[in-house]
């Protein structure tokens, strides 16, 4: 008898797919005797593309990209779930559990894109004055702002390509901010010129990397998590094959930090967790009060999660 293959739960965006066919090669190759597949799945997230993202936290449920992955796991529909790591809530639901992360961490800085008419720059203070940036994310828009309150922020939606073409297209925006992370994933460069270069990039977008002392990426970020049923031995053991454990305990310590803070994705909270010999180094900072307040801790990577609560409590 031929058993079924393992489901591999997705998002159908092309960065969600890249990510998955990421992890399903990664299992092919460290487990040719089993069968795997990919199951598409479209989000609630997805559908709702006139929804304001910063509006997100007060007017519908958390788990925006992830809830229709998670039943169909709950409901033995699919056998595992891929996750942008940012995108999965610390609170996941009974009977389900973050089983590892897809590999080693990648970039986690962010990347500001903008229409060549400006020369590639370095920094942030570099840049003219009274720039409008277009930004779904509210961690993005305080820290962007705390570093140059002349530049505008407007709201903006879509996957990857659709918001480098409405900045290439929309003379209005002069701007935006993406992950790093998921430009590579999509295989797209950023040249030794400042110059984006990729299938999916229009011709006339320059880009800057921010590092992480101008800008603290969202928790999680540049991870790939596996979600799977807390009861799923085999899925277990294979999730333990595809994990970096130093990857993981860094966000663990992140995501316990924002579960602290009772913040979700759309917090305007940044943190960035990094091993540094055999301590983890959190770094964080929080737009929840009038001042933006930061905070830092290290700790064994035993105790990625006490870390995480400590640092929130300094914030706090």
């Amino acid at each position: 008898m031929i058993e079924p293959p393992i489901l591999i739960a997705t998002r159908g965006s092309a960065l969600a797919l890249a990510q998955a066919n990421m992890v399903l090669a990664e299992c092919r190759g460290k487990f040719p005797k089993f069968s795997f597949a990919l199951k598409i799945i479209k989000t609630t997230g997805d559908k709702l593309q006139s929804v304001a993202m910063s509006r997100i936290d007060a007017n519908l449920p958390r788990g925006l990209f992830t809830k229709e992955l998670e039943v169909a796991l709950l409901k033995g529909r699919a056998d595992v779930a891929v996750h942008s790591l940012k995108d999965l809530p610390t609170q996941l639901p009974d009977g389900l559990k973050l089983g590892g992360v897809a590999g080693r961490r990648a970039d986690v800085r962010d990347v500001l894109i903008y229409r060549d008419i400006f020369k590639p720059k370095t920094k942030l203070a570099d840049f003219p004055p009274d720039l409008t940036i277009a930004t779904s994310s509210t961690r993005r828009k305080a820290q962007i702002l705390a570093r140059r309150p002349d530049f505008k922020a407007i709201e903006i939606r879509g996957n990857v390509p659709t918001r480098l073409q409405k900045l290439a297209s929309q003379p209005e925006i002069d701007a935006t901010i993406l992950a790093a992370a998921g430009l590579g994933r999509l295989l797209i460069q950023i040249t030794a010129g400042g110059r984006l270069k990729g299938e999916h990039t229009p011709g006339s977008l320059a880009a800057t990397i921010l590092d992480t002392d101008e800008m603290l990426p969202c928790v999680g970020q540049g991870a790939i998590g596996l979600e799977i049923r807390e009861d799923d031995q085999r899925m277990a053991g294979i999730c333990r094959r595809l994990n970096d454990e130093e990857t993981f305990q860094c966000v663990t310590a992140e995501r316990a930090l924002l579960r602290a803070m009772g913040g979700g994705c759309q917090t305007p909270v940044g943190a960035h967790a990094r091993v540094d010999g055999e301590e983890i180094h959190l770094r964080a900072i929080s737009f929840l009060t009038d001042a933006p307040r930061k905070a830092e801790g290290r700790a064994p990577l035993s105790a990625a999660d006490a870390l995480g609560e400590q640092v929130a409590g300094q914030l706090l």
